[in-house]
């Protein structure tokens, strides 16, 4: 959505355009709650209050574009101004939509107060979408009670700089030895390598069972979110294999020299492990399906996008506060704004794409994903929209189930993301709320690098790869491993609190104007 071209003053601009009906409270066609059953319901108190008109523009803003703003109540009934903090009215307002398929809000997300999608974020997301980052560069679980580990490193991070890697065991943190599953424990990890502090002093045992000390300091580096690629030898087959982290803008060259490589080596079967890519760029999700899909759908239908009802109405005034400068049809540089856009589902609109073959691997005979309940968004779009099309087979454990997407809409200083648009692949199926179900149920392996034949997500497609089925040894549904005590619950608990992977998709494309 040519997220580039919008200016700090922009932002700024946009909270005192929209704000300002609601410090007027008048009347008019231009009215940003004007909505579709033609009321106008602006009656608080006029303010000159940046706090509360901050609020007045999140709601004003679901109003219109929210992808279930149909169900949202009346400025005044939902009395925005009302909550303590904008976290607050986000999520209170993200809980009214009900899936009748599970009864509970489609946001609804288990033991969090915070939605399941939509969140108000200070500008990270836009960098990390970049393919810049400024942390660690590394993430952590843990493998037992007492057993923490690194999941994952980037490689031009500081912490790939001190020789951290996916396995290490984490023995002490600042200091302090008293690292287990317990509540206390949890906050102080999870501050320690997610929070402010610009440094973090590790202790860490390394699979030969030698020690390290090592200290980490953030800094601000480039995303190479392939972690992981290998051609493998399976019979008389060549099986491809690669851990793609994150969807960021900058990755498609990225991932175009991986698959040139996949195709010196005649691989004829693929393994894509997303197991902790929350998602990112639709557009980098559109370029990978092409590297995989055959050439014999180029021209079909890979998925169509469909935006909250209003905006596909042209109804959506309150977008003309986005603006932003770009190039129009004619070449000429001028002002637009998210309004100057066609929402409806077609190709003409460009929210419909259709499968364009990138690179020269063709002739896949099955893709096999690995996944896990962090494995959301544009990594689930990914998968539904060649789930028609190729042998697919999902390894792991359920996905988070995001088949929605946004745009960042800029309040003041921060970026407001909620839902406006759904996908549906070229069969039209979408709508996976709950996640999508695996074919091998297993728990993902903290204590082997990215590779390793025995890690055991890995292993299962390789042994598929091999039979023609997936290996029946490995049975650990009621806890993580036969020598780890975490049970199913408390991996999905620890889950919910150890998990800061971004989970987006997020609209990149330039869409055509009106």
């Amino acid at each position: 959505m040519l997220r580039k071209f919008i200016s700090q003053n922009t932002f700024l601009c946009a909270l005192i355009i929209v704000l300002g009906f609601t410090a007027s409270c008048k009347k008019s066609s231009n009215n940003p709650d004007s909505n579709t059953d033609g009321e106008s319901n602006l009656l608080q108190t006029p303010t000159n209050d940046r706090a509360l008109l901050t609020k007045d523009s999140i709601f004003l803003y679901a109003k219109q574009t929210y992808y279930w703003n149909k169900s949202l109540p009346t400025y005044d009934a939902f009395n925005p101004r009302s909550f303590s903090s904008n976290d607050k009215l986000l999520y209170a307002m993200s809980q009214i939509a009900i899936n009748p398929q599970t009864n509970k809000p489609y946001e609804y997300k288990e033991r969090s107060t915070s939605a399941k999608y939509s969140f108000i974020d200070d500008g990270s997301v836009a960098g990390q979408l970049g393919g810049v980052n400024g942390d660690f560069g590394f993430s952590v679980f843990f493998a037992g009670d007492n057993d923490l580990r690194i999941k994952y490193v980037y490689g031009a991070s500081p912490a790939a700089a001190q020789g951290l890697k996916r396995g290490y065991q984490i023995t002490k943190i600042n200091g302090s030895s008293d690292i287990n599953t317990s509540d206390a424990s949890i906050n102080y990890v999870v501050n320690a390598i997610f929070g402010s502090s610009t440094t973090v002093a590790l202790t860490v045992l390394k699979p030969d069972q030698t020690t390290q000390d090592i200290t980490v300091t953030k800094a601000e580096y480039n995303v190479n979110p392939i972690l992981f690629s290998k051609t493998y030898t399976v019979g008389a087959k060549k099986v491809g294999y690669i851990v793609f982290n994150t969807f960021t803008t900058n990755s498609a060259t990225l991932l175009d020299q991986a698959f040139n490589q996949f195709t010196t080596d005649g691989i004829t079967e693929l393994i894509v492990d997303l197991r902790y890519n929350g998602g990112g760029s639709v557009q980098t999700s559109e370029a990978f399906a092409n590297l995989i899909a055959p050439s014999a759908q180029n021209g079909k239908v890979m998925y169509t996008t469909y935006w909250t009802q209003t905006m596909q109405d042209n109804k959506a005034t309150i977008l003309q506060n986005q603006k932003f400068y770009a190039k129009g049809s004619d070449g000429v540089t001028r002002l637009y704004s998210y309004f100057d856009y066609p929402y409806v589902p077609t190709i003409a609109a460009n929210n419909q794409e259709v499968f364009a073959k990138r690179g020269s691997l063709n002739g896949l005979t099955r893709v096999y994903f690995i996944v896990t309940s962090g494995t959301a968004s544009a990594s689930e779009l990914l998968i539904n929209n060649l789930k028609p099309i190729m042998n697919v087979k999902l390894i792991g454990k359920k996905t988070y189930g995001k088949p929605v997407g946004f745009f960042a809409i800029h309040i003041d200083k921060s970026d407001l993301y909620i839902p406006q648009f759904e996908t549906r692949n070229q069969l039209n199926q979408g709508g996976y709320f709950d996640g999508m179900a695996v074919d091998k149920d297993i728990f993902d392996d903290v204590t082997k690098d990215f590779g390793d034949p025995t890690e055991k997500l890995l292993s299962q497609a390789l042994y598929y790869s091999a039979n023609g089925s997936f290996s029946s040894v490995l049975k650990d549904n009621n806890t993580i491993s036969s020598t780890s005590p975490l049970s199913k619950a408390q991996v999905g608990d620890l889950s919910g609190k150890m998990d800061h992977e971004f989970k987006g998709m997020v609209e990149t494309r330039k869409l055509r104007f009106k």
